[in-house]
């Protein structure tokens, strides 16, 4: 499983100052999100903190808003191979706390709210967008309800970084160019690291 599933991936490992860093990208989707914390968990990994982009459900949002997600509608079925059936899972509370410290010390212009993780991208339809969105849902992404449930299983501190990207709040898609992004990404990756290391 392990030479079938991670070793197309690349894991970058570094020294910042006394503290150890792994930096990879997880495959997409929950069941591949779900394996990668797995395995890095299960080689040592201690603390997570997860960046990506997110499909916007809020006409108001901006590409790069900053959303650190305090839970996940679960929209998958990885979720339910960890934790009890229910609607949502929370994210990891400490962590969480300390990630909206570290931003707020860092001057980092964020919002926090539920994200809907839903890996059927093609079922995003405007009626389900509008009753996510009136449960409370900012954003919409693959990953996040795995990746709390594998958090909560094994109690490992996890939160995520999400940015605004594609517009799917209206009747059509506005990709609002949100994967060519590089300065966003980059200054995602580098608040992460920061911020792993206060965990």
């Amino acid at each position: 499983m392990w030479d079938a599933m991670l070793a197309p991936r690349s894991f970058f490992t570094m020294l910042y100052g006394t503290d150890k860093l792994c930096i990879t990208m997880a495959f997409c989707g929950a069941p591949g999100a779900a394996v990668v914390i797995e395995e890095l968990h299960a080689m040592g990994c201690e603390k997570f903190i997860i960046c990506g982009g997110a499909g916007a459900l809020t006409k108001d949002s901006k590409v790069g808003e900053i959303i650190v997600p305090v839970s996940a509608v679960r929209d998958e079925g990885t979720s339910y191979h960890y934790l009890e059936p229910s609607c949502e899972v929370e994210c990891h509370k400490e962590t969480v706390k300390t990630v909206v410290s570290c931003l707020e010390q860092m001057g980092i212009p964020f919002a926090t709210g539920k994200t809907w993780t839903s890996d059927a991208i093609y079922r995003e339809t405007p009626d389900m967008v509008e009753l996510r969105r009136n449960e409370g849902c900012i954003t919409v992404e693959m990953e996040a309800a795995a990746f709390f449930a594998v958090s909560q299983y094994y109690n490992i501190p996890l939160a995520q970084l999400l940015y605004a990207g594609d517009d799917v709040s209206g009747e059509e898609w506005d990709s609002r160019n949100w994967n060519t992004q590089k300065n966003i990404r980059y200054d995602l990756i580098i608040s992460a690291i920061e911020i792993v290391k206060k965990l």
